[in-house]
Order: structure tokens, then C-alpha cells, then sequence
């Protein structure tokens, strides 16, 4: 038995309240080293001679990352408080129990030996996601891009490559006037990057967050937009810039003409003064070396509050659905628990999600965000599908290092990307083949989280890195790649139609490295659905799934998988 991978604590990743009298325990061990794993419970405050409350309940495989297993039981009970240890057993035969005093031969006599769930009794901390939220599909919008509302000339719509600040003409009214294609695409949600007041195109530098920018709209057109989108069944999330802020906001404007004078020296980490402005001699912390975004401290109490109302405000006026939160990594841990509880009090059925580009589990427990842009997919599905670099059980272990590792009501609101307006095109990066589009949209959509497909690329879009991957939507249908938005259709379909896809439990999972062949089937109650990936251009046979129909053609299945595709069989 392999004891240096034997993991387990009582905290929110490991032991956590899924609802009042419902827990959920979690233990990590080595790959394929354990026949059989047991968790053993009994009450903390009621003694054995009075009632014998041990219980033993076996526990399931739920996931591997290619070097550890993640075991899972939901277990109901109604005690004060909880104590419990874990039964191992090898392959071998060996048997072995662990607790919060380590590893026995025997069961451990000695209550006090045994991890401890104090959770039972700190039910309010429990993770309470938006219920309308769960795998749900995203579709973000650069608004300047996107749909402009008045003529635009094609040459300046559409030229390629662009640059950072070309200004395109798209607004508010032009995504509104698109609301019914986004809505027959089959999306759910509209995610807009930001729309307040900026000199710039990209508006990540805010200088009025009250204030729609005139080359947008008015605060009246969003509420339009949001109202219309409702009436369609589509929610609106909008872009919060808390990290930083422009050089011409009130409060830095403020800070440079009165110096140490200023009532806001303290929303800003100053080194010295007076402040300097210079390019690459600014006194003063900025997002990345940005001089003209500097850094907002939010562990001063004033600006904290501001920011947060800013985010109540606009769920007040424009009935938004939630916030995107940029670069919210670089933000304390104390502020997004103060922002979450102002924001849950008020709006619990707001979506919180943030901007991070690393696995961060420690921003998922509950008490801070909702969700988090899953960049580590993003990585593997272009490893994988786009490049070849990554095998396939490499891929599969990403996804169950992710599932192993993250709460699970989080882990069905993962924003799932395979490109954004950070990154370039995904058709770009899989070097102008749709069919690897192709399989990377599927990776995307048929996989539980939350997908996020950036504009355009349900009609093939391409561009190189930002800000080339921000050109002008493809409206213009001879432009567009009909068979592309077909499949883009179709994908978004069958995972609406099948839930097993998504809220299913894994029954098999399977790589095969030399074929680039993952196997993956599903199953919720009844409900089983076989799910394949192949990531190279070759052909090979499955004739033990043969017969079956494949959902993404409608088409019987002849056992014989031709290039690289995916298959949704049932």
C-alpha cells in the first residue's frame, strides 16, 4: 500500500455539507492501488453505551489524474457531530485503517484518534451555487466587435489582421438586434467584457463605472438588453474591473493632484510622493507594468465598499444574472469573501465567477466565487486535440486531477474555454483544421462545466493572440462556415438532450495513447451514453459498440471511427 499518496483532511475540499444533513467525504490514494475503501462513522457526543451510532459505508471510485484515485461517498445523517476514519484494503489483501492519528491495524478505540467533522455543525458555510447555473453554456462578447446597429462599411468590419484600438462600431443595440441568433444557437448565457466608460477598445481600463460608454450606449440599452435576453431564456453577465483602474478615475485623479491630501491615498498602493505618471518610472503598483492601470487596494475598507456596490448596482438597475471578475487572483481573499457575502445577501441567485489561469481551489470553497475560467482545460484540450502533445490519458488525467480536486458544485460551473479574448482564435491554434475545431468544440461542450464559446467561433473565426483574435463578427453569411455552426448546433443539442452527458456518473473511462482514442461513457439512472474522442486522422474499429447510433449524425454506428472526430453513441 502505497501511504505517502493517502490523503485526507476536514476541510471544504475534502469533507463538506452538500445540504442540512447531507455530507459528502473525499479521500485520495495512489492509482489502482486499493481493492476497497470504507469510511466508518459514529456520533462525537453520544457515548457508545447509550446508543452504538458506527456506521460502515463503502465508498466509490469517482476519478483518476493518472498517478492518484479520488474515492467519494454522500452520506445522510442526523447527529450533532460527526467522527470518522477511513478502512483500506489493497490489492494484496493488506488492510489497513487511517484517521487523524494515521494509520492502525485495527479500528482505532480511542474516539479521540479519529478526524473530527465540525461541518455538521457549520452548515452555513455550505456552498450555495446559483440553482439555475449548472452546466449551463456560455457565450462571450466583445461588444465593440460584435454588432453594430448602424451600416459599417465591410472593409472596416472586417479587416484583417486588427489592431488594438480600431474602432468597429459595435454596440449594444447591434447585440440586441442579434439576440434571437444567439438564442437559436443554443447557448444560455451572455458573458459582455466590460461596457463602462474607457478611452479605450478593450474598456479593461475604467475610468467611470456608472456610466455606459457612449460607443456602446446608454444605461437604457442595457437594460433592454437584459430585458430582451430574459424573454428569450438567455442571462446576461457582466465584466467587473476591481483590480485596477484608469488614471482618470475620480479616485487616482485625485491621489496625484493632492498627494498624501488625498481622502483616497489609501484605494491605491503609492510607494511615494508625489506620484509619479511617467511610462516605466510610475511610483506606484499597476496590473502587470501597466502604468496606466493602477492597482486598487482592496483591503482598504472605503474602496471595498465601493467596488462592491458598483457590482450592486448593476445587478439593481440592469437585473444582470452575475460578474465576470478580471485578473481576481491578484485580488485578497479577504475582499472576495466581503464582496460574496454583500453580493449572496442581496442577489443568492447571482453567478460569481473569476479570472484565473491556474487550477485554484482555494477560491471555490463556498465562501468566494462561484466559478473560475477553467484556463487548465483550455491547456489540455489544445495539448491534446489542437497540438498532439498531450496523450490522451494525459487528457483524461487534467480532467480528474480537476474533479478530484475541486468542490463539486463548483466543478459543474467551470467555465470551460477553448479560447477567449486573451487568447488567439482556436482555429488558429489548431492550424487552420477544422476538423481539430471541430474535435475541440466537442471536448468542450460534451464535458460537465459550464462551456464558454467566444464569439465567432460556431462560424470557424480565426486570428492570431490579441489583438488579432478580436476581429469583427462574421455576419456576412458568405463568409461564414455553415457546416462549422451546423456542428456547433448539433453539440449544443444533444447536450441539452442527454443529460447523462453531463450530470452522469463516469462508468468507464478509457485511453488508448497509441489510437489518441478516449472513451468515456456516462450514466444517470436509466440514462447511459458513450462519448468518443479521436485525435488522429486514422482509422480504427470498436466493434463492441457497433449498432449503437451516434446522435451527432443520427447515423447507426458500423464500429470504425475515421479521423479525428467525436461520437456521441446511444
Amino acid at each position: 500500500m502505497n501511504y505517502a499518496a493517502l490523503w485526507h483532511e476536514a476541510t471544504q475540499r475534502y469533507c463538506y455539507c452538500l445540504e442540512p444533513g447531507r455530507f459528502l467525504f473525499r479521500l485520495q490514494t495512489a492509482k489502482d492501488d486499493l481493492k476497497s475503501v470504507t469510511l466508518h462513522t459514529l456520533d462525537k457526543y453520544l457515548p457508545l453505551k447509550i446508543k452504538d451510532t458506527r456506521k460502515a459505508t463503502p465508498m466509490k471510485w469517482v476519478a483518476s489524474d493518472g498517478l492518484r484515485d479520488y474515492y467519494e461517498v454522500e452520506l445522510e445523517f442526523r447527529v450533532v457531530c460527526l467522527r470518522y476514519c477511513f478502512e483500506l484494503e489493497d490489492n494484496a489483501g493488506n488492510r489497513v485503517f487511517f484517521s487523524n492519528s494515521g494509520f492502525t491495524d485495527t479500528l482505532p478505540d480511542d474516539i479521540e484518534r479519529l478526524f473530527d467533522c465540525p461541518q455538521t455543525l457549520r452548515e452555513e458555510e455550505r456552498f450555495l451555487a446559483p440553482d439555475w447555473a449548472s452546466d449551463k453554456v456560455i457565450y462571450q462578447i466583445f461588444p465593440s466587435r460584435f454588432a453594430s446597429h448602424e451600416e459599417v462599411e465591410d472593409k472596416i468590419w472586417y479587416q484583417a489582421p486588427i489592431t488594438a484600438n480600431a474602432a468597429l462600431g459595435g454596440s449594444l443595440k447591434g447585440i440586441i438586434q442579434q439576440l434571437p441568433y444567439i438564442a437559436d444557437l443554443g447557448v444560455d448565457v451572455i458573458y459582455l467584457t466590460p461596457i463602462f466608460y474607457s478611452n479605450s477598445c478593450h474598456k479593461y481600463d475604467t475610468i467611470d463605472y456608472y456610466t455606459i460608454d457612449p460607443t456602446f450606449g446608454t444605461t437604457d440599452d442595457l437594460v433592454m438588453l437584459v430585458d430582451k435576453a430574459h424573454t428569450l431564456g438567455l442571462r446576461v453577465i457582466l465584466d467587473g474591473v476591481f483590480n485596477h483602474t484608469s488614471p482618470e478615475f475620480f479616485a487616482f485623479r485625485d491621489v496625484v493632484e493632492k498627494g498624501e491630501n488625498s481622502r483616497y491615498k489609501d484605494w491605491y498602493y503609492i510607494n511615494k510622493f508625489p506620484v509619479c505618471t511617467i511610462p516605466m518610472r510610475h511610483n506606484y503598483k499597476c496590473f502587470s507594468y501597466f502604468w496606466d492601470m493602477p492597482k486598487v487596494h482592496l483591503r482598504c475598507a472605503a474602496a471595498a465598499d465601493y467596488f462592491t456596490e458598483v457590482a450592486l448596482y448593476w445587478l439593481r438597475t440592469a437585473k444582470v444574472d452575475g460578474w465576470r471578475l478580471d485578473v481576481a487572483d491578484e485580488i485578497s481573499h479577504g475582499f472576495w469573501q466581503y464582496f460574496r457575502t454583500q453580493i449572496k445577501t442581496e442577489f443568492p441567485q447571482a453567478l460569481i465567477v473569476g479570472e484565473v489561469w491556474h487550477h485554484a481551489p482555494d477560491f471555490l470553497q463556498g465562501d468566494q466565487w462561484d466559478s473560475v475560467m477553467n484556463y487548465p482545460f483550455y491547456r489540455a484540450v489544445l495539448d491534446y486535440a489542437a497540438e498532439g502533445t498531450l496523450t490522451a490519458s494525459g487528457f483524461l488525467g487534467v480532467m480528474g486531477f480537476q474533479r478530484g480536486n475541486t468542490h463539486n458544485a463548483a466543478h459543474h460551473l467551470m467555465w470551460n474555454l477553448i479560447g477567449s479574448h486573451d487568447t488567439a482564435r482556436i482555429l488558429h491554434l489548431c492550424g487552420e483544421n477544422k476538423d481539430r475545431q471541430k474535435l475541440c468544440a466537442a471536448l468542450q461542450l460534451l464535458t460537465p462545466g459550464m462551456p464558454m464559446i467566444y464569439y465567432g467561433d460556431e462560424v470557424a473565426m480565426t486570428g492570431a493572440k490579441d489583438p488579432d483574435c478580436r476581429r469583427g463578427m462574421l455576419w456576412d453569411e458568405s463568409r461564414q462556415d455553415k457546416d462549422m455552426l451546423s456542428w456547433y448546433k448539433r453539440l449544443l443539442r444533444v447536450r441539452k438532450e442527454i443529460p447523462a452527458i453531463t450530470r452522469g456518473k463516469t462508468v468507464v473511462e478509457e485511453a488508448r495513447d497509441k489510437d489518441g482514442l478516449i472513451c468515456v461513457t456516462r450514466c444517470l439512472e436509466d440514462d447511459e451514453v458513450t462519448i468518443l474522442f479521436h485525435a488522429k486522422e486514422d482509422t480504427i474499429s470498436l466493434p463492441a459498440l457497433s449498432g449503437k447510433r451516434n446522435l451527432l449524425t443520427d447515423n447507426v454506428f458500423d464500429g470504425k471511427v475515421q479521423g479525428i472526430t467525436a461520437l456521441v453513441l446511444k
